[in-house]
């Protein structure tokens, strides 16, 4: 009973409390991924998406924190893991809809699941070092802290879908969110961090090389699509 009466302590509350914001505040990159990777898919399936993509990702988020120690000895993780990103976010840009066959992985229940949680777990190597942080060694924590921020990821995706299908702009904008997160991992990898931070400018170009660079790209890729169909469309 000494575990359930430790779940009434100030410290443990004030934790969970801790894990639950850093969540919440790293829920938005999880809402973006899964309603970009749920767009193409027909309405009937897309709520299935948001649900067991959410599951998964939580599972591979919690299988993480786990081996959050042995994670942190792999060189060059966060280089890995950002450079991912960003083809991620290029793909989820470029791959518009299933029209064209091989084109969208995400055009099927299981391509867009199967994005949603690789995403997921890429972009998870950050976030777990943070929640792994705040919960001072307790799974009990991280895994209560996951459960919490679920009705949230699931809410914020379908409300990103919505605003998707209304604004397609915001395609964009997501694509753009998880290309700089992306920066964000690169300019932190341990191994080239301390040069990032001794040169600023090139810090902050690379920011605007690879934002600007996925968003144009994908922006092309789009163009040069349309561009093909038009013929077909007016003859």
């Amino acid at each position: 009973m000494e575990w359930f009466t430790d779940l009434f302590t100030m410290q443990f509350l004030t934790a969970l409390l801790s894990i639950v914001v850093i969540d919440l505040v790293l829920a938005g990159d999880n809402a973006i991924v899964i309603a970009l990777a749920a767009r193409n898919l027909p309405p009937h399936l897309q709520k299935k998406a948001i649900i067991w993509g959410t599951v998964g990702a939580v599972v591979v988020r919690s299988a993480m924190t786990i081996g959050v120690v042995w994670l942190l000895k792999i060189p060059g993780l966060m280089l890995v893991g950002g450079l991912a990103l960003v083809w991620i976010a290029y793909k989820l840009l470029s791959d518009d809809s299933g029209e064209e066959g091989h084109g969208a992985g995400a055009a099927t229940l299981w391509g867009a699941m199967k994005t949603i949680i690789i995403a997921d777990a890429v972009m998870g190597v950050d976030n777990v070092l943070a929640v792994a942080g705040a919960a001072h060694g307790s799974f009990l924590l991280v895994v209560l802290g996951l459960l919490i921020s679920i009705p949230i990821v699931v809410w914020g995706s379908s409300l990103v879908l919505k605003l998707m299908a209304r604004f397609p702009v915001i395609i964009y904008v997501g694509a753009g969110v998880l290309a700089f997160t992306a920066v964000k991992m690169i300019v932190h990898e341990p191994l080239i961090k301390a040069f990032f931070e001794a040169n600023p400018v090139v810090n902050w170009g690379l920011y605007v090389l690879i934002v600007g660079g996925v968003l144009g790209a994908g922006y092309l890729v789009q163009k040069r699509r349309e561009q093909q169909q038009e013929p077909a469309g007016s003859h």
